[in-house]
């Protein structure tokens, strides 16, 4: 028992030493000058990593409007090269018809038939010049479209 107390106020006293050398040790200022600096490097951090998500966002909406761009601009493009395909099939029968007609009119020949087949193909090369046009058309209109946007935003 005597032990056990001995033990209980050795504790004790070594307790009191620690706490009295806890009490001894200078505490850090508040304004420690490299923890200031930390603190302004990790503000400053954290602004560009904002700044940067702000870039990347915007970049991305540009990028974004430019591939849509671009598909509507194949798009019109491969419109404009089937319409331009179109457009050479019926020339050749155009001359055709027109080679029919003339070797026809040689021989002193009025083929009714020849003439209707003709006329087809005259109003079939109309209707693909159109739609030549139109494809052309649309392609100006969706170029100007940005422009016109943007002269709305400014006005």
């Amino acid at each position: 028992m005597q032990e056990l107390e001995e033990l209980e106020r050795r504790i004790s006293a070594a307790l009191e030493r620690i706490g009295a050398g806890i009490d001894a040790i200078p505490t850090m200022p508040a304004e420690n000058p490299l923890q200031a600096a930390l603190e302004e490097e990790r503000m400053v951090n954290a602004q560009l990593a904002e700044r940067l998500k702000a870039v990347k966002d915007r970049d991305a909406s540009r990028i974004g409007a430019l591939e849509e761009q671009v598909e509507a601009l194949t798009r019109h493009l491969d419109v404009q090269g089937l319409e331009l395909q179109r457009m050479k099939k019926t020339t050749g029968h155009l001359r055709e018809a027109l080679r029919s007609l003339r070797e026809a009119q040689a021989e002193g020949v009025a083929d009714p038939q020849l003439l209707n087949r003709s006329m087809v193909v005259e109003l079939e090369a109309l209707r693909a010049a159109r739609a030549a046009e139109t494809a052309e058309v649309e392609e100006i209109l969706t170029a100007l479209e940005p422009l016109i946007a943007e002269g709305r935003q400014d006005a």
